[in-house]
């Protein structure tokens, strides 16, 4: 198992890094100034400047995927609940991600700012994970469906 975790941080440390450079895309386009933002304002002068900021949020965004990359092990794990899954995985994501975010200024360094982040980052979880869970049971069903079908007729 451990060295399934590694190669998924592996594969998932670069994912990190693009979808990362593809939100700091996207934030410059709605922008609409003709310029690139790669970083907050304030990660720059937490660093001195923006080149170190940029290559702080790169190593930032690599932990970031791997930590996911490596936590997608935990849905293969057939002989935990359901239950356990979630929480163990939700408790890995959460605990990679509120110090990334913290650290990078992806939000507010106040008690409002991190209750939000909080709260916000709950939602899309729990929303992609219903998403998962619905497409998994359709899934299921289907597969279902065609063993019946081929258990009449072979």
């Amino acid at each position: 198992m451990k060295k399934k975790v590694m190669l998924r941080c592996l594969i998932g440390a670069p994912i990190g890094l693009s979808i990362s450079f593809m939100i700091t895309l996207l934030i410059s386009i709605i922008i609409n100034k003709g310029e690139y933002y790669p970083v907050v304002p304030q990660l720059t002068a937490l660093c001195g400047n923006e080149l170190n900021a940029v290559i702080l949020q790169t190593i930032c965004s690599l932990i970031y995927g791997a930590a996911f990359g490596g936590a997608s092990v935990i849905w293969e794990q057939e002989n935990w609940s359901l239950l356990k899954q979630t929480v163990l995985h939700c408790l890995v994501i959460s605990v990679s991600s509120f110090p990334i975010a913290y650290f990078m200024y992806w939000m507010p360094h106040s008690a409002l700012g991190i209750a939000g982040y909080i709260a916000l980052f709950f939602i899309i979880y729990f929303f992609i994970w219903f998403g998962w869970y619905f497409a998994m049971k359709k899934r299921i069903r289907e597969l279902n469906e065609r063993i019946k079908v081929n258990s009449v007729n072979g």
